[in-house]
């Protein structure tokens, strides 16, 4: 745990922020803009970036990727520059849950993925490229997002005690373990051999 400099008053703030950072829906924008429909009633209705790839537009996945890991990474960075390190953590837990748990959409938001790599990044940024790499070699050695999701994010706490950056321990288990509840029902057709590759409609 980072060492606790801000008051409980401005950590609340700071949750506060980070939940409205993580809770702007940029999957559903980001496919209205594009024309492509309601995300929620595409695929499986997921917010989040593997589905907008199932619409076929690739610039809009990419960029819901970009838009989704930059609200992680803007929530830590901007609490970290006007605060202190456990507030950048609070508010970059609370943008995960804001995404995973938005209230805009009555709490049925995305699995968080993409939010989880962008503020590891922001947060340790040898711990979140290690995490993106992971990511990237298990998609393309198993081209199943979901697998490449629970691969990386069961790989964080090694490269944070291989990185040094001991003060993100317990935020690195407790997204960790939300990444893997969020993707109880990816984890249940993983196990039966009926989870969708990466791009399939």
């Amino acid at each position: 745990m980072p060492v606790l400099e801000s008051g409980f008053s401005a950590l609340i703030l700071w949750g506060l922020l980070g939940y409205a950072f993580g809770s702007v829906p940029f999957g559903i924008i980001i496919t209205k803009v594009f024309g492509l429909g309601d995300l929620r009633k595409i695929g499986s209705g997921n917010i989040g970036t593997t589905n907008v790839l199932r619409t076929g537009s690739k610039p809009a996945a990419a960029a819901t990727l970009i838009l989704d890991g930059g609200k992680g990474a803007i929530a830590v960075l901007f609490a970290r520059w006007l605060a202190h390190e456990d507030a950048a953590q609070v508010a970059g837990l609370m943008a995960f849950l804001g995404h995973c748990f938005p209230i805009w959409l009555k709490f049925k938001g995305g699995k968080g993925v993409a939010t989880f790599l962008g503020l590891m990044l922001a947060l340790a940024w040898p711990v979140g490229i290690a995490c993106c790499l992971t990511w990237l070699v298990t998609a393309v050695v198993g081209r199943i997002s979901s697998l490449s999701a629970l691969v990386a994010a069961a790989s964080t706490t090694f490269w944070i005690a291989l990185t040094g950056f001991g003060s993100t321990f317990m935020l690195g288990v407790a997204v960790t373990l939300l990444v893997f509840w969020r993707h109880k029902e990816n984890i249940a057709r993983l196990r039966k051999g009926t989870e969708p590759k990466i791009g399939a409609k």
